[in-house]
Formats: C-alpha cells, sequence, structure tokens
C-alpha cells in the first residue's frame, strides 16, 4: 500500500483511481454457497461490537449492487490497530464473507470483534509474547478478522465459515473465537 493511500485512509479519503482499483476486482462480491440470488444481490448490512474499544457501528456497506465508500471508510476506522491507531485498507470481501455467515445463519446480531488490522510492530509484539502469531500474518494486509457473532454458537459460526471455503479458518475454542481472511482456503485450530 502507498504512503499516499495510507494517509488517505487514515484521513478517510479515497482518491477515485484508488477506490476503483480496490473494488474492481470484488465489485461483485463473494458469491457464497448456499444463498439464494436475492440474498446475494441484496443491500448489505453489518453490526460491528469492537471488543478492545467498545466503539459499535451498524451501516449498510453495498448498496444499489456497489459498495459503498464512506461505509467502506467508516469500518475501515473502526477496525484500526487499535493498539498504535494505525489504519489500512480492509478487503472488502472479507465484508462480503461476514455478510454470508450472517444471512447463512439467520443472525441480525453484532460481530464481536477481537483483531482486525494489525501493524507490522503490532503484530510482532504478538508473535513474541502469544503462540500461534504467523510472521507474515493476513492481518497486517487487511485480509483477516478475529470474531464472534453475537447470539450464535461458535461451533456453528466455525461450520458455516468452514462451509463458505473463501479463505482461511481458524479455530481458538478456549478463546472464543474464529478467524477468518480472504487468503487461501485453508483450516486450523481445535
Amino acid at each position: 500500500m502507498s504512503e499516499k493511500f495510507a494517509r488517505d485512509v487514515a484521513s478517510g479519503v479515497f482518491s477515485r483511481r484508488d477506490f476503483i482499483k480496490s473494488c474492481a476486482a470484488v465489485s461483485a462480491g463473494i458469491a457464497f454457497p448456499g444463498l439464494s440470488q436475492a440474498a446475494q444481490s441484496a443491500d448489505r448490512q453489518l453490526s460491528f461490537h469492537h471488543l478492545h474499544t467498545g466503539e459499535k457501528l451498524k451501516l449498510t456497506y453495498w448498496e444499489a449492487g456497489q459498495y459503498v465508500p464512506e461505509s467502506l471508510r467508516e469500518i475501515n476506522q473502526l477496525l484500526r490497530d487499535f493498539r498504535t491507531g494505525e489504519h489500512h485498507r480492509i478487503d472488502p470481501r472479507l465484508f462480503d464473507l461476514l455478510y454470508g455467515l450472517q444471512t447463512k445463519l439467520g443472525s441480525k446480531g453484532s460481530f464481536e470483534i477481537i483483531s482486525a488490522y494489525r501493524s507490522p510492530k503490532t503484530n510482532e509484539m504478538l508473535r513474541h509474547s502469544s503462540s500461534g502469531v504467523a510472521k507474515k500474518s493476513l492481518h497486517m494486509q487487511g485480509q483477516a478478522i478475529d470474531i464472534r457473532l453475537a447470539g450464535v454458537d461458535l461451533k456453528h459460526l466455525h461450520q458455516a465459515a468452514l462451509q463458505a471455503k473463501v479463505g482461511g479458518v481458524g479455530l481458538y475454542s478456549r478463546s472464543n473465537f474464529i478467524h477468518v481472511d480472504t487468503g487461501r482456503v485453508r483450516t486450523w485450530g481445535s
């Protein structure tokens, strides 16, 4: 990511070129297995509760067949590295994955955020103080999020994420969350 784009994300300003470039590959969103065409083409709303900052957000991020730039800026702000305050563009396909999980599970609950974007500094600190933190974590690319879904059993959320076959899915039963990302399909944890 360029320094200019990082400043634009931090300030909430996207250039038209950067925004189009970031969304071009995913303008149709993720086709989520098991969802009707109507559900996949409907406006998409998500609710978040960041457990470390206490911040809450409920918004429509996809409307009339496209991503809503202001909503993406608000989500990027919420999913910043809460330890350093650094922002990063979050992969919009991650939001499509969350929407698909919520829809498949029939939930209206908020996604409880344990971790989203991590700066390289934060990731390195976590690697030294905890096991299971990848050196090249997709959290540093804005492609990963650690979550729970309010009102949904963790095992059901995990199973739905596995069935989606969208990216990586990690189960952290002892810590009561799952990891999902938009990288290559793989699984781990217990």
